[in-house]
């Protein structure tokens, strides 16, 4: 098993003790177990998202919210880091984020909000559909394709913060140029094929008995993938109402 979203991994779904799956169906992980927490935690980081969005009220209040903007992206990805211990607390963090940027970016194009949440539960829906209709197989060729290009993406953008230090960048990932919107919209279909492996590895972790914590790992997986495909598809229609 494969996954370009580092919450999960090949060994996510083995017991931590003893390596082994769970054979007790009381203790094994389910489908629907991970949905209810998937539930919880999106329920999570829509609470952080309308506290930051709460606190901004137009470009005054800017000095205030980035502190929100700063902190919830870091928090978000420390605590992701450590997210055996600290699921719940990332998910608040990962809504201040994209709470506050979300303020932001629709003080400057307004209605650009609900047309990217739109957007984001409805490519869900479609890739979950594909998935179980069997349109689009999570095959080992095609788990290697979308975790090497998650891995190209993510060093792309870590290159450009980098450069960013010298008074550089890649004014293609930022820019609304006809190349910079291509790449957004390359990106986006990449983190919804994302999606497709999230499912199925907690498909899998079902059907194999994985443990029942295991529940909260899959569903952090899903929400850090939704979140990533939303502020991608933030980014893209920002770039596309900017050329108007």
């Amino acid at each position: 098993m494969q996954s370009g979203n580092p919450a999960l991994n090949k060994n996510t779904f083995l017991d931590a003790a003893s390596g082994a799956v769970v054979t007790r169906s009381d203790d094994a992980m389910t489908i629907n177990g991970t949905v209810n927490k998937t539930g919880l935690l999106l329920l999570l980081v829509l609470v952080g998202a309308f506290v930051s969005w709460s606190r901004f009220s137009g470009p005054d209040s800017l000095p205030t919210i980035m502190p929100l903007v700063l902190g919830g992206c870091i928090g978000g990805l420390v605590l992701g880091l450590v997210t055996v211990f600290k699921k719940t607390w990332a998910a608040v963090a990962e809504g201040l984020f994209i709470g506050a940027l979300s303020a932001i970016f629709e003080m400057r194009y307004p209605g650009i909000v609900i047309q990217a949440v739109g957007l984001t539960f409805g490519t869900m829906a479609a890739m979950l559909l594909a998935y179980r209709s069997g349109l689009i197989r999570a095959t080992e060729k095609f788990k290697l394709g979308v975790v090497a290009a998650t891995g190209g993406i993510l060093l792309l953008y870590v290159a450009n913060f980098a450069m960013g230090f010298f008074g550089h960048s890649m004014g293609f990932i930022n820019g609304s140029s006809m190349l910079g919107i291509g790449f957004s919209a390359v990106v986006v279909v990449i983190a919804a094929l994302n999606l497709i492996l999230d499912f199925d590895l907690i498909e899998t972790g079902a059907q194999s008995g994985a443990p029942k914590y295991m529940e909260w790992y899959g569903a952090f997986a899903l929400v850090v993938t939704l979140v990533w495909l939303y502020l991608e598809l933030l980014r893209l229609l920002s770039k596309l109402q900017s050329r108007n």
